[in-house]
């Protein structure tokens, strides 16, 4: 975990930009001595932001699964996709 000073974004902003592309991590911005903020490269973000969104679909599935709806065997799903695919 990398932890930076605000005044670091106004004078080291570079060095701190390669920083987090380097390391792919979050950096935690202080500001006097209190957390504040969170800096990270948009490759990150992006990646962050899939793979909440992939954990959403699972849970929302899940919830749904739960709540009685329909389910799929493995062999039902395999023929369902030979069905759609065989025009193919």
């Amino acid at each position: 975990m990398t932890i930076k000073p605000s005044t670091a974004l106004r004078n080291e902003y570079p060095k701190i930009a390669s920083l987090a592309k380097e390391t792919g991590e979050p950096i935690f911005i202080t500001n006097k001595g209190e957390a504040d903020g969170v800096y990270m490269s948009i490759e990150a973000y992006e990646e962050r932001e899939k793979m909440l969104a992939h954990r959403a679909s699972i849970l929302a599935a899940e919830a749904d699964r739960l709540a009685g709806g329909p389910t799929y065997t493995l062999e039902e799903v395999r023929a369902k996709l030979r069905e759609k695919f065989a025009d193919a």
